[in-house]
């Protein structure tokens, strides 16, 4: 599969131009589901790359010789699973190429408030700092460079929830304390402006060092559950990364499990 060419030419013209696609119309896989597939590789690989247009589905089907329905089911499913976005007046656009999904993308704030739960925070930081290798390349900035850091820590009920660590770009927005400490740092995002899309997400367990387990009232060694998240715009932008640990005792992850047709 070839690469897309220069980067100006990929601002300019459909990414699409420099791809081949291998299509088996006497197999019984569906002629939507295997251009799909490609196309997914393609993102996956890097040759659509974040920001990508991918030109006309009209254009798309005259070249492949499919039907016009058939292109537009495997860019939906693309959509459907946040690889794709379309955007009025752009087109059909990359977003990013690795999406974890089954989670929602929302921030902790508001999923403790949807439970009823009376969330609560303590902002402990909110300042610029020097990126480390780990921020800035989820950020996409050089290392060492200026970002802002957020610590926070959350409660339901007078009781401890989770530490939260956020990173974002210096120049995003600017980030009150007092209103960090009222809602959620999504919802401070979307009123700037900012319209979040798609995120990266891995969740894992470990013990609670003496330190942290002080702070969210448990024992030394306690189970923690932890997650990192690189959440993205609209447009494949890298606008947030956060380093959480959780009391597994008092919060769960809920996964939604679909099978893939």
């Amino acid at each position: 599969m070839a690469k897309t060419g220069g980067s100006s030419r990929a601002a300019t013209a459909p990414a699409l131009d420099a791809l081949d696609f291998a299509l088996d119309r006497g197999s019984p896989v569906p002629l939507y589901y295997q251009l799909a597939q490609q196309l997914e590789a393609a993102i996956e690989h890097g040759a659509l790359a974040p920001g990508n247009l991918l030109g006309n589905e009209i254009d798309l089907s005259v070249r492949l010789g499919l039907s016009r329905p058939t292109v537009r089911q495997a860019i939906q499913s693309l959509v459907d699973k946040g690889l794709l976005v379309r955007r009025r007046g752009v087109g059909t656009q990359v977003v990013h190429s690795q999406v974890k999904r089954g989670l929602e993308l929302s921030s902790l704030y508001d999923d403790l408030e949807a439970a009823g739960q009376g969330p609560t925070t303590v902002v402990v930081r909110n300042e610029h700092t020097p990126a480390s290798a780990d921020v800035a390349a989820a950020l996409g900035v050089a290392e060492g460079g200026d970002v802002v850091v957020l610590e926070r820590l959350r409660a339901t009920h007078g009781q401890p929830v989770a530490i939260l660590c956020n990173y974002l770009p210096a120049t995003l927005l600017e980030l009150d304390s007092a209103r960090l400490e009222s809602t959620g740092l999504y919802r401070l995002m979307r009123s700037a402006g900012i319209t979040l899309h798609s995120a990266r997400q891995t969740i894992g367990a470990r013990c609670a060092t003496a330190e942290e387990a002080a702070r969210l009232d448990e024992k030394a060694g306690a189970a923690l559950l932890t997650m990192q998240r690189t959440a993205y715009d609209d447009t494949g932008r890298p606008v947030e990364y956060g380093t959480h640990i959780y009391r597994a005792s008092r919060y769960a992850f809920d996964f939604q499990l679909l099978v893939r047709s």
